[in-house]
């Protein structure tokens, strides 16, 4: 069955990747205050769940990238640890600034409600990751469409708020979203082009895809999107001369890392 598609990403063209980039820890809000210091006003960011059901901003399905200094404050733990294993309680006192110098050591990973309050207190837009830990893709993908609904709800219905836009590699966490709030926009994130990748995509009702920018090699992939009624929007992408033309072939929307050298308009 084929659902009609949602709308997709109603926010600025320019988005940070993961807050900021690289200029401060990814999926914090550090990173996310650090965008917003450069002028930027959209942010992606990768969401999984604690193993008590919390939706909190994370990457990796490991400690070991992120969130594994100052593990000796927590003995038990490896760097090898899944996240998602870990209630919310333990994963709240975990160090995830340390890792990119001692400015950021002590900020704390933030859960998806703050990240939301944070957003909701700007205006400012968000595509939220569904990042589930392998084998949790249905009930992350239900749970963090869930929490996005309860959460932007009252801003949404005020007009002072759109929908952060839901996207994942996972068709069966989109699957979920799509079951337990069908109102919220969807896109299926690709990093390659597998068979009927793009009628999944519309079976989902997604109303945009998100893809690797390399992928994209002519105007002509982007308006075979915007025929079938979806959005074509790019991660990530660092290089101005790629950028330029990108949007000069009609991409909706890039996601960068380049915060400190793009100006988003």
């Amino acid at each position: 069955m084929t659902h009609p598609s949602t709308p997709a990403w109603t926010g600025p063209r320019w988005i940070a990747h993961r807050g900021a980039g690289k200029l401060a820890p990814e999926n914090t809000l550090a990173a996310f205050r650090l965008g917003a210091s450069l002028g930027w006003r959209a942010y992606e960011c990768d969401v999984k769940l604690s193993a008590d059901g919390v939706p909190f901003l994370l990457h990796d399905a490991t400690l070991a990238r992120t969130l594994a200094s100052g593990l000796g404050l927590e003995p038990t733990l490896s760097p090898d640890t899944v996240a998602g294993s870990l209630p919310w309680s333990r994963l709240a006192r975990l160090d995830a600034g340390a890792w990119h110098g001692r400015l950021y050591a002590g900020e704390a990973p933030p859960t998806l409600e703050a990240i939301a309050r944070w957003c909701l207190a700007n205006r400012l837009a968000l595509n939220v990751e569904i990042k589930p830990t392998p084998g949790e893709e249905v009930r992350t993908g239900a749970v963090v469409a869930a929490a996005v609904q309860r959460l932007w709800t009252d801003a949404v219905a005020a007009g002072d708020a759109a929908w952060p836009l839901l996207s994942s590699f996972r068709p069966e966490s989109l699957a979920a979203a799509l079951q337990d709030a069908p109102g919220l926009p969807r896109a299926l994130l690709l990093d390659s082009l597998w068979d009927d990748c793009l009628g999944v995509a519309e079976r989902l009702g997604c109303g945009a895809v998100v893809l690797n920018h390399q992928l994209v090699d002519g105007p002509q992939a982007i308006d075979d999107l915007h025929a079938r009624g979806m959005q074509a929007l790019v991660y990530t992408v660092n290089d101005a001369d790629r950028a330029a033309t990108l949007l000069a072939w009609g991409i909706d929307a890039v996601i960068t890392d380049a915060v400190d050298r793009f100006v988003p308009d």
